[in-house]
Formats: structure tokens, C-alpha cells, sequence
């Protein structure tokens, strides 16, 4: 752990990997999205500020419930030049002690956010996929699809991991590292259709401006994470697969407002607002069924929430203290 010039701890890039492990994370996040819903304060919605093509910069601002603290995380996302479809995440999670207001700790954001994304998918998953779900689906072979099959192999036995991207060559090269650092036999797959017909769970974890996945390809049973797109515009499935599916939010305020694929759905009259049966909140306290048969395609839509960030930083932050 170092400090900045007012001793409050930092927490890098390194420090934050090495600390924040995939079960405490899937724990805490699985607490904050449930204390989320139950406490029913009305949080600000994320401020993007775009500052060029590719490139933007957010604030994201929110609490924790009581006695937890509250705080924000400010970070950019800037397209990657030598690998387009991809983004970089820059920043700092900043988390406020709330009984005296003075910075608790600060987080790389960078790292933050592939953890706690993953970990988000995972719960939602744990929720809401059948409990004999085995076979996983990534589209997608870069950090958040590396974090999202270490995080998705803690809430279901995996008997198989099936790899989609563009380049065969980089999903043959992430088969073979998932395979080792899981011990589940992982393939990679070039044909979309494929890669969804053999799964029962899947996750997009693209840059994709237009959907990978269609919804004529996903088998009635599937589970689906939408996370690539965190902003209207982007869009990784196509309407089908909205309409299709027992569509569940991370925040319903947040995804009325910025999920690209939703309201590329409403748009087109395909949909209302009612379509959102759910917040993984709801699902969570038991107030709403995620699931309701063996044959739903449900659904789960992650544009991320600030309390994910803060409930990270906050166990990374405790962690560090028991050592």
C-alpha cells in the first residue's frame, strides 16, 4: 500500500488485482446491488462527456447504504489506436468515510471496474441461469472477457468454455489461457451462431458498435450478459433477442436512460418500459422471479453502477487493513 502526500491510501493497478479476489468481489457486489434496491435512494445517473471519437470521460457519483460510505469514480475511456474495438479504462475510485466525510481510500478504476464488472455478470448469472448451466459462451477475448470466466466459473460448474472473436488466432490464444487458468476445456469458435447454439450461458464483452450475437441463434433456456455497451449507441445483440428475453437491469433508471440495446428496441416500437421486468435487485431479495421456467432467455443488462466501485473499494480498502 503507498500513500499520497495526506495519507490516504492508494491502492494501484497491481494492489488492487492482488487484493480484490473474485468471491469477496462477487459478495460484495452481490450485497451492494441488493442493499441497492432495498434502500430506494434515488441515485445520479453517470455524467459522460464525450471528448472525441472513441474517447470520453465520466463521473460517476452514488452511496453505499449506511453505515458504508460514498463516493465516486472518475474515469476515461479512450479508444485504443493499435487495436480498434477495444478501450482503455483510466481513473480512480475515490470512497468518502460517511461519519466523518474525509477520503477513506482511492482505487485504480482501471482494474476496479474489470473485477467488479465480472463479478456483476457473475451474480447475475448465479441468479438467474439454470442451476445445471454449464457451457459458457464469451464474445469477446480482451480483459473483461478474462475476468468475466475466472468470475462466471465461481457460480457454476463449468463443464466448457467456448471462445468467439474476430481473429482466430486471439480466441485460439485466450482457449488455451482459459483452459489452463480454469481447468475447464475451452474452443474457440469463428461462427457466432455456433458459439450461442452450444451455450447455456453467455456473455458479450465486446467493442462492437453492432450486435455479435442475434437472437434467432440463443436456445430457449439461455442465460445472456449484455456488458460491452455502457452508453446509448453501441449495441451488441439485435432486437430480437431483447424482445425475446426476460429482460433484468442492473439499475432500471440506468438502463432507461443509457442501455443502447433496450432503447434501440423501443425505438423501433418493439418494446415499452415495462419490458424491464426487474432490477437483479428485486431478483436478489426475492420481490420478483427472475426466472419463471426452464425455457426463458433471461436476460442481464450491465451498464455498471457506481456502488459496484464502491463496494469493491471498500473490501479491497478492509482487506488491506487485516493484513
Amino acid at each position: 500500500m503507498t500513500s499520497t502526500s495526506r495519507s490516504i491510501p492508494f491502492y494501484d493497478a497491481d494492489q488492487v488485482r492482488e487484493l480484490l479476489d473474485f468471491e469477496g468481489c462477487i459478495g460484495a457486489v452481490r450485497d451492494a446491488m441488493r442493499n441497492f434496491t432495498a434502500g430506494g435512494t434515488e441515485q445520479p445517473l453517470r455524467t459522460i462527456i464525450p471528448l472525441a471519437p472513441g474517447d470520453l470521460f465520466a463521473l460517476m457519483p452514488g452511496m453505499l447504504e449506511a453505515p458504508h460510505g460514498f463516493g465516486a469514480k472518475v474515469i476515461t475511456a479512450y479508444a485504443d489506436r493499435n487495436d480498434p474495438g477495444r478501450s482503455a479504462h483510466r481513473g480512480v475510485v475515490v470512497l468518502f468515510d460517511r461519519a466523518d466525510g474525509t477520503v477513506a481510500c482511492i482505487a485504480d478504476a482501471g482494474e476496479v471496474t474489470h473485477i467488479r464488472t465480472a463479478a456483476a455478470s457473475a451474480v447475475a448469472t448465479d441468479a438467474l441461469a439454470r442451476p445445471d448451466a454449464s457451457r459458457l459462451a464469451v464474445y469477446g477475448c480482451g480483459a473483461q472477457a478474462w475476468t468475466h470466466v475466472r468470475a462466471i466459473a465461481k457460480v457454476r460448474a463449468l463443464s466448457e468454455i467456448i471462445v468467439w472473436a474476430r481473429s482466430q488466432d486471439a480466441a485460439e490464444a485466450f482457449a488455451v489461457r482459459a483452459e489452463a487458468a480454469t481447468g475447464v476445456p475451452a474452443r474457440a469458435v469463428m461462427d457466432g451462431r455456433l458459439a450461442a447454439q452450444d451455450a447455456d450461458i453467455i456473455c458479450t464483452v465486446t467493442g462492437s458498435a453492432t450486435p455479435v450475437l442475434l437472437g434467432e441463434w440463443v436456445r430457449p433456456g439461455s442465460h445472456v450478459n449484455i456488458v460491452g455497451s455502457s452508453h446509448a449507441g453501441p449495441v451488441e445483440i439485435d432486437d430480437a433477442l431483447v424482445v425475446g428475453s426476460r429482460f433484468i437491469a442492473d439499475s432500471r433508471r440506468s438502463v432507461l436512460a443509457a442501455g443502447a440495446e433496450f432503447l434501440n428496441a423501443k425505438a423501433a416500437g418493439l418494446i415499452d418500459d415495462d419490458h424491464i421486468v426487474a432490477e437483479i435487485g428485486e431478483v436478489l431479495l426475492g420481490q420478483i422471479d427472475g426466472r419463471t421456467s426452464n425455457e426463458d432467455i433471461t436476460l442481464y443488462k450491465s451498464l455498471g453502477h457506481v456502488v459496484q466501485d464502491l463496494a469493491a473499494a471498500g473490501y479491497v480498502h478492509s482487506k488491506a487493513l487485516q493484513r
